[in-house]
């Protein structure tokens, strides 16, 4: 005999074994599970693929349309065949450092608005939100009007020191009184510190005309007039602010949960969040500092990235990467069709591209809450 959960079954020889049954149910649920799951990583994977698929299209693009449309067969030539010509010229000196500037700030853009998602679990946090943008706006406008820096070249460092003086400031803000740095208290930190420092701005502009004309064109945000020496300038501090950012992904996911559960799960909340924003602070100097603030990027480009691929950083960060570029690059492609043969700065079209993507995913409630 044998006994299978209390019941005998005859012809068998070891009397008294207990057998337990498997449950019916357990192998056909993680059969579901796991199918679940390599279908989500399907769906990744394509989603990712399309995104670079999007991104090589967006780069053809911004080299190929403009004022003077280019075909791209010539394009490919004056890139890969040494080509002369005029417009062989005009890709490899002009369209060349505007598209890989582009490439690079709406990198930096896209990941520094979702490091700051994610560290303020915050849905409308962006580095224009919480006062970075406008800290290098200052810092420029400021050495315009007082220093006499007239270059992109010399814009670049004084963006970079206002951007990091704003979220110090804001952290400091945050983290002063109980509880520390929450999500609440570094919005409302992010808000005042953006409203005092456009005041600055609007003070310094209102007295100082010279000034107003000048900077009134890098405000914009704009990738005209880019060259070549802004791209080698700013490059080291984007690839620093993207390991920074990429280095929490773990500890953002950890975050989402709320910080009681991040730290029951072993991650230091402070430490992600000075790395996380250390990291963003950097990328947004950068961005601001080649090409002015650029807005809605920051902002849209995060929650567009978790609706396709998750809310996995470790996925959600890589995505983020990939279609914030493409967001400047149709933006600055269709500024310069526009209204030929005038431009229509890139800053001001981001924002009239992104709105309907953000507008459609609220509807939809594919934004997370």
């Amino acid at each position: 005999m044998f006994v299978v959960m209390g019941d005998i079954v005859p012809g068998c020889s070891n009397t008294g074994a207990v057998y337990t049954k498997p449950s019916l149910t357990e192998p056909p649920l993680a059969r579901m599970g796991a199918l679940m799951t390599a279908a989500f990583r399907s769906r990744r994977v394509l989603a990712t693929s399309a995104a670079v698929v999007a991104l090589l299209l967006a780069v053809l693009l911004s080299l190929a349309v403009g004022a003077r449309a280019i075909a791209p067969g010539t394009v490919f030539d004056a890139l890969l065949h040494g080509a002369t010509g005029d417009d062989a010229e005009v890709v490899r000196q002009l369209r060349v450092p505007r598209t890989v500037i582009g490439l690079m700030v709406g990198v930096a853009l896209a990941l520094a608005g979702t490091a700051l998602q994610g560290i303020t679990r915050n849905p409308i946090a962006d580095p224009g939100i919480l006062g970075i943008s406008q800290g290098s706006s200052v810092a420029v406008v400021l050495a315009i009007a007082f220093l006499g820096v007239h270059s992109l070249s010399g814009y670049v460092w004084f963006a970079f020191v206002g951007a990091a003086l704003a979220s110090v400031a804001v952290y400091a803000i945050a983290s002063s009184g109980r509880g520390g740095a929450t999500p609440v208290k570094l919005a409302l930190g992010g808000a005042a510190i953006n409203a005092l420092l456009l005041s600055v701005t609007t003070g310094v502009l209102t007295t100082k005309a010279a000034a107003l004309d000048e900077f009134r064109f890098w405000q914009t945000g704009s990738l005209d007039g880019r060259d070549a020496a802004t791209i080698e300038q700013i490059w080291p501090f984007l690839l620093v602010g993207a390991v920074l950012v990429l280095s929490v992904a773990r500890g953002l996911d950890a975050l989402a949960l709320g910080e009681d559960v991040a730290k029951g799960l072993g991650q230091n909340v402070a430490t992600v969040r000075i790395v996380g924003g250390l990291g963003a602070t950097v990328l947004t100097g950068a961005a601001v500092a080649a090409a002015g603030p650029i807005a809605f990027v920051g902002l849209a480009v995060p929650h567009i990235a978790r609706a396709v691929v998750g809310s996995d950083h470790r996925w959600v960060l890589p995505m983020a990467a990939l279609t914030g570029p493409v967001m400047v690059l149709v933006a600055d492609v269709a500024g310069r069709v526009v209204f030929p043969p005038g431009e229509i700065p890139a800053g001001v079209m981001t924002a009239l591209i992104g709105v309907p993507f953000l507008v459609t995913l609220v509807r939809r409630k594919a934004v997370p809450a």
